[in-house]
């Protein structure tokens, strides 16, 4: 049985943010987030970078092994990045989280890096499917905090691991593509500011793709937004 997605993204610069350095793609296939850092201008060339080089994934014939074809698309723009941060002393320290969704057949390849996240919302459960790299997530792996003492931690900002022209060590996964599910994929802006049982509500109880990132969205401005804030959701359907 094949699957098709139907979805929605939106992407706003907050309350606070002068510029918006979030990027995203949103395809028939491919599902991409990314969140730049480094100070306006580097911060949006960055995550553009990144964009880039996985957008061609969309329409290109669909891989056996998606994981194998976002790495190399990553690995492409990760040494774009450092060649770009060379030449110029203003894009020094460059970089961006990024996650990102390929599917093939009735599979989804998964990529990851920083503290942009992916859930997956399947027979009315909210999961988390990926795991922040952060210095808090750290702290909450070894028991030293709660998940709702990270929340409020002074450095949960603080991502052990971006894609910033150095070696990497991305997250790899597959997923099945089951229909009825319903994915998301945001940037920090949302989730710092928005609780997973706010969003598990908005997923749960929204009649679409659109209104569920519309809804989220409107919770993290209300929240004050200090950050950009990109939300990409996507219903899976039987094909």
């Amino acid at each position: 049985m094949s699957v098709i997605l139907r979805t929605a993204a939106v992407s706003n610069p907050g309350l606070v943010r002068p510029n918006n350095e979030d990027a995203m793609h949103v395809g028939q296939r491919l599902l991409a987030v990314a969140d730049g850092m480094g100070g306006m201008p580097a911060g949006e060339l960055a995550s553009r970078i990144v964009i880039k080089a996985l957008a061609p994934l969309d329409a290109a014939p669909p891989e056996a092994d998606a994981g194998t074809a976002l790495r190399a698309a990553l690995e492409a723009a990760n040494e774009e990045i450092r060649v770009s941060a060379a030449a110029d002393p203003a894009q020094e320290g460059m970089g961006t989280t990024v996650t990102a969704l390929l599917l093939s057949g009735e599979r989804f390849g998964l990529l990851h890096v920083g503290d942009s996240r992916c859930y997956l919302l399947r027979d009315a459960t909210l999961s988390q499917v990926t795991r922040d790299d952060t210095f808090v997530q750290s702290l909450v792996d070894q028991g030293a905090l709660t998940m709702a003492e990270a929340r409020r931690h002074p450095r949960r900002s603080l991502i052990t691991q971006a894609v910033q022209g150095e070696p990497l060590s991305p997250t790899s996964a597959v997923l099945t593509a089951c229909p009825a599910d319903r994915l998301l994929l945001c940037s920090d802006g949302l989730t710092d500011v928005v609780a997973d049982d706010a969003i598990d509500l908005v997923l749960r109880t929204g009649p679409g793709p659109r209104d569920c990132a519309e809804r989220l969205v409107e919770l993290a401005l209300a929240a004050g937004a200090p950050d950009n804030v990109t939300v990409v959701v996507a219903d899976v359907l039987s094909g």
